[in-house]
Protein backbone atom coordinates (compact mmCIF):
# COMPACT_ATOMS: atom_id res chain seq x y z
CA UNK A 1 0.00 0.00 0.00
CA UNK A 2 1.29 3.58 -0.81
CA UNK A 3 2.11 5.40 2.22
CA UNK A 4 -0.13 8.05 4.36
CA UNK A 5 2.64 10.72 3.54
CA UNK A 6 1.31 10.73 0.20
CA UNK A 7 -1.99 12.36 1.24
CA UNK A 8 0.17 14.80 2.89
CA UNK A 9 1.37 16.05 -0.35
CA UNK A 10 -2.37 16.93 -1.71
CA UNK A 11 -3.21 20.18 -0.09
CA UNK A 12 -7.21 20.06 -0.77
CA UNK A 13 -7.53 17.44 1.10
CA UNK A 14 -6.78 18.38 4.42
CA UNK A 15 -10.64 20.14 4.95
CA UNK A 16 -13.30 19.58 6.67
CA UNK A 17 -16.81 19.24 4.45
CA UNK A 18 -20.00 20.08 6.87
CA UNK A 19 -18.01 19.15 9.73
CA UNK A 20 -16.85 16.27 8.85
CA UNK A 21 -12.84 15.49 7.50
CA UNK A 22 -13.04 15.52 3.50
CA UNK A 23 -13.22 12.06 2.19
CA UNK A 24 -12.95 12.77 -1.85
CA UNK A 25 -14.39 9.63 -4.17
CA UNK A 26 -14.75 11.41 -7.13
CA UNK A 27 -10.88 10.87 -9.09
CA UNK A 28 -12.74 9.28 -11.76
CA UNK A 29 -14.37 12.37 -12.55
CA UNK A 30 -11.10 14.53 -11.64
CA UNK A 31 -7.91 13.95 -9.45
CA UNK A 32 -7.17 15.93 -7.05
CA UNK A 33 -3.45 17.72 -7.10
CA UNK A 34 -0.21 17.84 -5.73
CA UNK A 35 1.52 20.44 -4.24
CA UNK A 36 4.61 19.98 -7.09
CA UNK A 37 2.16 20.09 -9.87
CA UNK A 38 0.61 23.74 -7.88
CA UNK A 39 4.01 24.82 -7.57
CA UNK A 40 4.87 24.47 -11.37
CA UNK A 41 2.40 26.21 -12.55
CA UNK A 42 2.72 28.88 -10.51
CA UNK A 43 6.07 29.16 -10.92
CA UNK A 44 5.33 29.17 -14.88
CA UNK A 45 3.04 32.06 -14.38
CA UNK A 46 5.10 34.34 -11.51
CA UNK A 47 8.84 33.90 -13.75
CA UNK A 48 8.47 32.05 -17.55
CA UNK A 49 4.60 33.55 -18.54
CA UNK A 50 5.27 34.11 -22.74
CA UNK A 51 4.11 33.04 -25.66
CA UNK A 52 5.61 29.94 -27.45
CA UNK A 53 7.62 29.44 -30.56
CA UNK A 54 7.60 32.88 -31.30
CA UNK A 55 9.64 35.01 -29.28
CA UNK A 56 13.63 35.10 -29.01
CA UNK A 57 13.37 37.14 -25.49
CA UNK A 58 14.12 35.06 -22.64
CA UNK A 59 11.09 34.95 -21.58
CA UNK A 60 10.26 33.35 -24.68
CA UNK A 61 12.50 30.69 -24.78
CA UNK A 62 12.05 29.59 -21.31
CA UNK A 63 8.44 29.09 -21.98
CA UNK A 64 8.59 27.36 -25.45
CA UNK A 65 11.99 25.14 -23.31
CA UNK A 66 9.17 24.36 -20.86
CA UNK A 67 6.17 23.68 -23.14
CA UNK A 68 8.21 21.42 -25.62
CA UNK A 69 10.01 19.05 -22.55
CA UNK A 70 6.43 18.69 -21.33
CA UNK A 71 5.70 17.65 -24.39
CA UNK A 72 9.07 15.30 -24.43
CA UNK A 73 8.07 13.94 -20.83
CA UNK A 74 4.38 12.81 -22.39
CA UNK A 75 6.13 11.00 -25.05
CA UNK A 76 8.40 8.90 -22.55
CA UNK A 77 5.18 8.26 -20.54
CA UNK A 78 3.27 6.14 -23.00
CA UNK A 79 6.15 5.05 -25.23
CA UNK A 80 5.75 6.72 -28.48
CA UNK A 81 7.91 6.33 -30.61
CA UNK A 82 8.52 10.16 -31.49
CA UNK A 83 7.46 13.55 -29.82
CA UNK A 84 5.78 14.39 -33.26
CA UNK A 85 3.31 11.57 -32.31
CA UNK A 86 2.06 13.88 -29.41
CA UNK A 87 -0.52 16.40 -29.82
CA UNK A 88 -1.38 18.65 -26.76
CA UNK A 89 -5.74 18.95 -26.73
CA UNK A 90 -8.19 20.65 -24.63
CA UNK A 91 -8.37 16.66 -23.01
CA UNK A 92 -10.17 13.56 -23.96
CA UNK A 93 -13.39 14.83 -25.94
CA UNK A 94 -11.27 17.02 -28.09
CA UNK A 95 -8.37 14.20 -29.15
CA UNK A 96 -11.21 11.75 -30.12
CA UNK A 97 -12.91 14.93 -31.84
CA UNK A 98 -9.78 15.54 -34.13
CA UNK A 99 -9.56 11.77 -34.73
CA UNK A 100 -13.01 11.55 -35.88
CA UNK A 101 -13.43 14.64 -37.54
CA UNK A 102 -10.00 14.67 -39.80
CA UNK A 103 -9.35 10.84 -39.89
CA UNK A 104 -12.44 8.80 -40.05
CA UNK A 105 -14.71 11.52 -41.93
CA UNK A 106 -11.87 11.40 -44.68
CA UNK A 107 -11.30 7.54 -44.81
CA UNK A 108 -15.11 6.33 -44.08
CA UNK A 109 -17.60 6.15 -46.40
CA UNK A 110 -20.96 3.84 -47.04
CA UNK A 111 -21.21 0.55 -45.98
CA UNK A 112 -18.16 0.76 -43.91
CA UNK A 113 -18.70 0.13 -39.90
CA UNK A 114 -17.10 1.80 -36.69
CA UNK A 115 -17.51 -0.41 -33.91
CA UNK A 116 -17.89 0.83 -30.42
CA UNK A 117 -18.82 -0.98 -27.10
CA UNK A 118 -22.56 0.27 -25.33
CA UNK A 119 -19.88 1.40 -22.16
CA UNK A 120 -18.61 4.48 -24.10
CA UNK A 121 -18.46 7.64 -22.62
CA UNK A 122 -20.25 10.28 -24.60
CA UNK A 123 -16.99 11.76 -25.81
CA UNK A 124 -15.86 7.99 -27.72
CA UNK A 125 -19.92 7.80 -28.78
CA UNK A 126 -21.29 11.29 -30.07
CA UNK A 127 -18.27 12.00 -32.54
CA UNK A 128 -18.68 7.98 -34.38
CA UNK A 129 -22.20 9.21 -34.93
CA UNK A 130 -21.74 12.17 -36.41
CA UNK A 131 -19.31 10.86 -38.73
CA UNK A 132 -21.67 7.79 -39.53
CA UNK A 133 -24.17 10.73 -40.57
CA UNK A 134 -21.88 12.27 -42.66
CA UNK A 135 -20.30 9.42 -44.68
CA UNK A 136 -22.93 6.66 -44.42
CA UNK A 137 -20.63 4.36 -42.86
CA UNK A 138 -22.36 1.52 -39.76
CA UNK A 139 -22.43 1.93 -35.89
CA UNK A 140 -22.08 -1.71 -34.84
CA UNK A 141 -21.40 -2.62 -30.92
CA UNK A 142 -19.62 -5.93 -29.44
CA UNK A 143 -21.55 -7.02 -27.30
CA UNK A 144 -21.20 -6.89 -23.38
CA UNK A 145 -21.29 -10.16 -20.87
CA UNK A 146 -23.73 -9.71 -18.08
CA UNK A 147 -20.86 -7.76 -15.57
CA UNK A 148 -19.88 -5.66 -18.66
CA UNK A 149 -16.82 -7.49 -20.00
CA UNK A 150 -16.33 -8.22 -23.82
CA UNK A 151 -15.41 -11.80 -24.95
CA UNK A 152 -12.74 -11.77 -27.68
CA UNK A 153 -14.66 -14.40 -29.61
CA UNK A 154 -17.39 -11.73 -29.96
CA UNK A 155 -14.55 -8.99 -31.10
CA UNK A 156 -13.73 -11.29 -33.83
CA UNK A 157 -17.40 -11.76 -34.86
CA UNK A 158 -17.79 -8.02 -34.89
CA UNK A 159 -15.05 -6.28 -36.44
CA UNK A 160 -14.41 -7.38 -40.12
CA UNK A 161 -13.02 -6.76 -43.35
CA UNK A 162 -15.78 -3.29 -43.60
CA UNK A 163 -14.38 -2.27 -40.37
CA UNK A 164 -12.31 1.05 -40.95
CA UNK A 165 -12.17 2.41 -36.90
CA UNK A 166 -12.77 0.34 -33.85
CA UNK A 167 -12.94 3.33 -31.20
CA UNK A 168 -13.14 1.43 -27.64
CA UNK A 169 -12.41 2.71 -24.04
CA UNK A 170 -8.92 0.93 -22.27
CA UNK A 171 -11.55 1.20 -18.42
CA UNK A 172 -14.62 2.11 -18.84
CA UNK A 173 -15.61 4.61 -16.26
CA UNK A 174 -19.17 3.40 -14.78
CA UNK A 175 -18.26 -0.47 -14.68
CA UNK A 176 -14.35 -0.60 -13.94
CA UNK A 177 -14.10 -3.36 -16.74
CA UNK A 178 -10.74 -3.08 -18.31
CA UNK A 179 -10.68 -3.91 -21.69
CA UNK A 180 -8.31 -6.34 -23.66
CA UNK A 181 -6.93 -3.76 -26.15
CA UNK A 182 -3.85 -4.80 -26.99
CA UNK A 183 -5.80 -8.26 -28.42
CA UNK A 184 -8.36 -6.17 -30.06
CA UNK A 185 -6.04 -3.72 -31.69
CA UNK A 186 -4.12 -7.27 -33.23
CA UNK A 187 -8.17 -7.87 -34.45
CA UNK A 188 -8.69 -5.05 -35.72
CA UNK A 189 -5.25 -4.53 -37.88
CA UNK A 190 -5.91 -7.84 -39.14
CA UNK A 191 -8.91 -7.19 -40.69
CA UNK A 192 -7.72 -3.44 -41.72
CA UNK A 193 -9.07 -1.39 -39.40
CA UNK A 194 -7.50 1.30 -37.22
CA UNK A 195 -8.15 1.93 -33.68
CA UNK A 196 -8.68 4.36 -31.22
CA UNK A 197 -8.41 4.53 -27.42
CA UNK A 198 -10.51 6.08 -25.04
CA UNK A 199 -7.47 6.00 -22.47
CA UNK A 200 -8.82 8.65 -19.78
CA UNK A 201 -9.27 6.35 -17.11
CA UNK A 202 -6.25 4.51 -17.80
CA UNK A 203 -3.40 6.58 -18.28
CA UNK A 204 -3.88 7.97 -14.36
CA UNK A 205 -3.82 4.32 -12.67
CA UNK A 206 -1.52 1.87 -14.74
CA UNK A 207 1.25 2.10 -17.56
CA UNK A 208 0.65 2.31 -21.02
CA UNK A 209 2.66 1.79 -23.75
CA UNK A 210 1.68 2.69 -27.03
CA UNK A 211 4.34 0.74 -28.94
CA UNK A 212 3.14 -2.79 -26.96
CA UNK A 213 -0.58 -1.91 -27.51
CA UNK A 214 -0.08 -1.28 -30.94
CA UNK A 215 -2.93 1.72 -31.18
CA UNK A 216 -3.99 3.62 -34.03
CA UNK A 217 -4.64 6.74 -31.43
CA UNK A 218 -5.11 7.32 -28.28
CA UNK A 219 -6.44 9.58 -26.15
CA UNK A 220 -6.21 11.05 -22.16
CA UNK A 221 -6.81 13.87 -20.34
CA UNK A 222 -4.09 15.81 -17.78
CA UNK A 223 -6.71 16.70 -15.32
CA UNK A 224 -7.23 12.76 -14.76
CA UNK A 225 -3.78 12.03 -13.91
CA UNK A 226 -2.89 15.04 -11.11
CA UNK A 227 -2.43 17.64 -13.42
CA UNK A 228 -4.25 20.69 -14.53
CA UNK A 229 -7.60 20.69 -16.01
CA UNK A 230 -7.97 21.82 -19.73
CA UNK A 231 -4.52 19.93 -20.73
CA UNK A 232 -4.94 16.48 -22.61
CA UNK A 233 -3.02 14.61 -25.22
CA UNK A 234 -3.87 13.18 -28.80
CA UNK A 235 -1.31 10.36 -29.68
CA UNK A 236 -1.01 9.31 -32.87
CA UNK A 237 1.17 6.92 -35.48
CA UNK A 238 3.08 9.59 -36.85
CA UNK A 239 2.15 8.20 -40.83
CA UNK A 240 -1.75 8.71 -39.99
CA UNK A 241 -1.06 12.30 -38.28
CA UNK A 242 1.48 13.49 -41.32
CA UNK A 243 -1.96 12.41 -43.73
CA UNK A 244 -4.56 14.18 -41.48
CA UNK A 245 -5.86 17.97 -42.24
CA UNK A 246 -6.01 19.65 -39.09
CA UNK A 247 -9.23 20.88 -38.21
CA UNK A 248 -8.10 24.09 -36.38
CA UNK A 249 -7.03 27.03 -38.98
CA UNK A 250 -5.15 30.24 -37.43
CA UNK A 251 -1.69 31.04 -35.77
CA UNK A 252 1.19 28.69 -34.85
CA UNK A 253 -0.02 25.86 -36.75
CA UNK A 254 0.97 27.43 -40.02
CA UNK A 255 4.36 27.66 -42.41
CA UNK A 256 3.79 29.73 -45.27
CA UNK A 257 0.31 31.83 -45.80
CA UNK A 258 -0.57 34.28 -48.48
CA UNK A 259 -4.03 35.80 -49.52
CA UNK A 260 -4.94 32.86 -51.76
CA UNK A 261 -3.76 29.42 -50.01
CA UNK A 262 -1.54 28.50 -46.79
CA UNK A 263 0.61 25.37 -45.84
CA UNK A 264 0.76 23.69 -42.82
CA UNK A 265 3.96 23.22 -39.73
CA UNK A 266 5.16 19.71 -39.58
CA UNK A 267 3.97 18.00 -36.72
CA UNK A 268 2.83 17.62 -34.02
CA UNK A 269 1.90 21.53 -34.54
CA UNK A 270 -0.09 21.73 -37.42
CA UNK A 271 -3.12 20.76 -35.03
CA UNK A 272 -2.36 23.10 -32.40
CA UNK A 273 -3.94 26.45 -33.99
CA UNK A 274 -3.33 29.19 -31.39
CA UNK A 275 -1.87 30.51 -28.25
CA UNK A 276 -0.93 26.64 -27.12
CA UNK A 277 -1.94 25.53 -23.27
CA UNK A 278 1.11 26.48 -22.02
CA UNK A 279 0.78 26.31 -18.20
CA UNK A 280 -1.26 23.26 -18.58
CA UNK A 281 1.24 20.97 -20.47
CA UNK A 282 3.64 22.43 -17.86
CA UNK A 283 1.69 21.32 -15.06
CA UNK A 284 0.49 17.90 -16.41
CA UNK A 285 4.78 17.45 -17.17
CA UNK A 286 5.01 18.09 -13.17
CA UNK A 287 2.37 15.31 -12.61
CA UNK A 288 4.21 12.68 -14.59
CA UNK A 289 7.06 13.60 -12.69
CA UNK A 290 4.82 12.94 -9.72
CA UNK A 291 3.31 9.78 -10.99
CA UNK A 292 7.24 8.30 -12.07
CA UNK A 293 8.35 9.10 -8.57
CA UNK A 294 5.15 7.41 -6.87
CA UNK A 295 5.64 4.63 -9.52
CA UNK A 296 2.75 3.23 -11.49
CA UNK A 297 3.02 -0.38 -10.63
CA UNK A 298 2.63 1.11 -7.02
CA UNK A 299 -0.34 2.89 -7.95
CA UNK A 300 -1.78 0.18 -9.48
CA UNK A 301 -1.25 -2.36 -6.65
CA UNK A 302 -2.51 0.16 -4.23
CA UNK A 303 -5.45 0.82 -6.06
CA UNK A 304 -6.26 -3.16 -6.24
CA UNK A 305 -6.05 -3.29 -2.65
CA UNK A 306 -8.67 -0.47 -2.15
CA UNK A 307 -11.08 -1.62 -4.65
CA UNK A 308 -10.93 -5.19 -3.14
CA UNK A 309 -11.42 -3.55 0.49
CA UNK A 310 -13.79 -1.44 -0.81
CA UNK A 311 -16.21 -4.61 -2.68
CA UNK A 312 -15.68 -6.59 0.58
CA UNK A 313 -16.98 -4.01 2.48
CA UNK A 314 -19.70 -2.63 0.75
CA UNK A 315 -21.51 -6.22 -0.57
CA UNK A 316 -22.18 -6.79 2.83
CA UNK A 317 -24.91 -4.02 2.86
CA UNK A 318 -28.27 -4.58 2.36
CA UNK A 319 -30.20 -3.23 -0.48
CA UNK A 320 -26.99 -2.16 -2.00
CA UNK A 321 -26.43 -3.17 -5.98
CA UNK A 322 -23.41 -3.24 -7.11
CA UNK A 323 -22.63 -3.18 -11.25
CA UNK A 324 -19.96 -4.64 -13.25
CA UNK A 325 -17.38 -7.45 -12.83
CA UNK A 326 -16.07 -8.67 -9.23
CA UNK A 327 -12.98 -9.22 -10.11
CA UNK A 328 -10.12 -7.52 -12.58
CA UNK A 329 -11.64 -4.31 -12.36
CA UNK A 330 -10.14 -0.55 -11.95
CA UNK A 331 -10.36 1.56 -9.38
CA UNK A 332 -13.70 2.49 -8.93
CA UNK A 333 -17.73 1.18 -7.97
CA UNK A 334 -20.73 2.01 -9.01
CA UNK A 335 -23.71 1.40 -7.11
CA UNK A 336 -27.33 2.16 -6.20
CA UNK A 337 -28.83 1.81 -2.72
CA UNK A 338 -32.82 0.87 -3.28
CA UNK A 339 -34.83 3.34 -4.48
CA UNK A 340 -33.38 5.67 -3.12
CA UNK A 341 -32.01 8.34 -6.33
CA UNK A 342 -28.39 8.66 -6.81
CA UNK A 343 -28.31 12.47 -6.70
CA UNK A 344 -30.19 12.14 -2.51
CA UNK A 345 -28.03 9.14 -1.92
CA UNK A 346 -24.68 11.82 -2.88
CA UNK A 347 -26.12 14.69 -0.72
CA UNK A 348 -26.25 12.82 2.38
CA UNK A 349 -23.03 11.35 1.60
CA UNK A 350 -21.79 14.66 1.11
CA UNK A 351 -22.99 15.71 4.11
CA UNK A 352 -21.00 13.67 5.85
CA UNK A 353 -17.99 14.61 4.28
CA UNK A 354 -17.80 11.89 1.62
CA UNK A 355 -17.65 13.35 -2.05
CA UNK A 356 -19.28 10.42 -4.73
CA UNK A 357 -20.52 10.93 -8.12
CA UNK A 358 -24.02 10.64 -9.41
CA UNK A 359 -25.45 10.68 -12.49
CA UNK A 360 -25.45 8.71 -15.56
CA UNK A 361 -21.86 9.52 -15.79
CA UNK A 362 -22.09 10.49 -19.68
CA UNK A 363 -22.92 6.84 -20.59
CA UNK A 364 -27.08 7.27 -20.87
CA UNK A 365 -26.53 4.00 -23.54
CA UNK A 366 -25.15 2.05 -20.47
CA UNK A 367 -27.36 2.89 -18.15
CA UNK A 368 -30.29 1.82 -20.31
CA UNK A 369 -28.22 -1.40 -20.41
CA UNK A 370 -27.76 -1.81 -16.86
CA UNK A 371 -32.10 -1.09 -16.85
CA UNK A 372 -31.34 2.20 -14.59
CA UNK A 373 -32.02 5.48 -15.44
CA UNK A 374 -28.67 6.80 -12.78
CA UNK A 375 -26.13 5.47 -10.75
CA UNK A 376 -23.70 6.72 -7.42
CA UNK A 377 -19.95 6.23 -8.22
CA UNK A 378 -17.33 6.17 -5.87
CA UNK A 379 -13.69 6.22 -7.66
CA UNK A 380 -10.27 6.29 -6.23
CA UNK A 381 -6.72 7.15 -6.49
CA UNK A 382 -3.31 6.84 -5.15
CA UNK A 383 -4.41 9.05 -2.09
CA UNK A 384 -7.03 6.92 -0.95
CA UNK A 385 -6.74 4.54 2.33
CA UNK A 386 -9.05 1.61 3.51
CA UNK A 387 -10.37 4.49 6.44
CA UNK A 388 -11.95 6.47 3.16
CA UNK A 389 -13.64 2.88 2.16
CA UNK A 390 -14.55 3.06 6.18
CA UNK A 391 -16.15 6.60 6.01
CA UNK A 392 -17.66 5.19 3.13
CA UNK A 393 -19.51 2.65 4.68
CA UNK A 394 -20.44 4.13 7.45
CA UNK A 395 -22.43 6.96 5.21
CA UNK A 396 -23.94 4.64 3.21
CA UNK A 397 -25.81 3.33 6.29
CA UNK A 398 -26.78 6.35 7.76
CA UNK A 399 -28.18 7.34 4.14
CA UNK A 400 -30.02 3.62 4.55
CA UNK A 401 -31.48 4.73 8.23
CA UNK A 402 -32.23 8.45 6.83
CA UNK A 403 -34.61 7.17 4.49
CA UNK A 404 -36.08 4.75 6.45
CA UNK A 405 -34.03 0.99 5.38
CA UNK A 406 -33.60 -1.04 8.21
CA UNK A 407 -29.85 -1.48 8.95
CA UNK A 408 -28.44 -4.68 7.92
Amino acid sequence: MITSQIRELFPILHQDINGHPLVYLDSAATSQKPISVIEAVKRYYELDNANVHRGVHTLGSRATDAYEGAREKVARFINAKSTEEIIFTRGTTTAINIVASSYARAVCKEGDEIVLTAMEHHSNLIPWQQVAKATGATLKYIPMQSDGNVLIEDVEKTITANTKIVAITYVSNVLGVVNPIKQIAEIAHRNGAKILVDGAQSTPHMKVDMQDLDCDFYAFSGHKMCGPTGIGVLYGKKALLNNMEPIEFGGEMIDHVDLENSTWKELPWKFEGGTPIIAGAVGLGAAIDFLLDVGLDNIEQHEKQIVSYAMNKLTTIEDLSVYGPTSNRSGLITFNLGDVHPHDLATVLDAEGVAVRAGHHCCQPLMRWLNVSSTARASFYLYNTEEDVDRLALALLKTKEYFGYAIR
